[in-house]
């Protein structure tokens, strides 16, 4: 049986130009799509660059490309919600969980301080875990997780098992926060949106799963967060290439 092609539909927008330019970062998605599902893919992301919080863009690029490398399949990570009540105590447990996951104080205090430097990232830093030292060299631009997606219908079927919301932001960061974590050379992920009206974040890892915290930052902070804390001492190429190129399918069946 022949395998059904996949192809890579992603969208980014801006304000002020490409971002290239320097522009600011508006809105930026992607979705694994066959190809009869390709233009519902455009109009979802379309819709998504038009209507943000942190307002209109003058600059919106869509594309999609096939992809040629069969797409590996995984189960989503365990989800838990932390409810906190304020980006302070959201921060400390942070904290926290990154320590539980491997990862010393001083370089969670180190990731903390680059964080500060870059305030219009568009992707993710790498941090080593054990020297703390930055292991990208892609400045504000930053490394970017691609090519990944629930299988359909799937994310639908996790959400009603779990209780969760079927929009789109739980769905699309499991989804990353699944990529980044299987890869043997991730130890634990860091995030919280560039969107001012979204203060939810998490920690994400093997060890803990997807742990969800209520408030990352203060309502109206444009500055997000997106930080992959990696073993330096394996091969730091092999994970990029994996991050921009490997297509991973989230898939979930009803647990028995």
């Amino acid at each position: 049986m022949k395998r059904e092609e996949l192809f890579s539909v992603r969208m980014r927008a801006a304000k002020g130009g490409a971002h290239e330019r320097g522009s600011t970062h508006v809105s930026g998605g992607e979705m694994l799509a066959a190809y009869s599902d390709i233009q519902q893919a455009v109009m979802y992301l379309l819709e998504k660059g038009l209507v943000h919080s942190k307002g209109k863009p003058d600059f919106m690029q869509i594309q999609f490309e096939c992809i040629e490398e069969p797409a590996k399949r995984v189960e989503p990570l365990s989800v838990t919600t932390n409810k906190v009540k304020s980006a302070k105590e959201g921060r400390a447990l942070a904290w926290s969980l990154l320590e539980q996951s491997g990862i010393p104080r001083n370089i969670i205090d180190e990731a903390d301080r680059l964080v500060s430097q870059y305030s219009s990232m568009r992707g993710a830093m790498l941090i080593d875990v054990h020297s703390g030292k930055r292991l990208d060299d892609r400045g504000e631009k930053g490394v970017r997780a691609s090519r990944m997606d629930w299988q359909n219908g799937h994310y639908e079927k996790w959400a009603g098992c779990h209780h969760m919301p079927l929009h789109s932001r739980i769905k699309e960061a499991l989804a990353l926060a699944t990529k980044v974590c299987e890869h043997r050379v991730a130890v634990a992920e860091l995030c919280w949106s560039d969107d001012p009206d979204y203060i939810t974040g998490y920690v994400a890892s093997k060890t803990l799963g997807y742990q969800r915290i209520t408030q990352l930052k203060e309502y109206g902070d444009e500055q997000g967060c997106r930080i992959f804390f990696i073993d330096g001492k394996e091969d730091v190429d092999s994970y990029i290439h994996y991050l921009e190129h490997q297509p991973v399918m989230i898939q979930w069946e009803v647990e028995k």
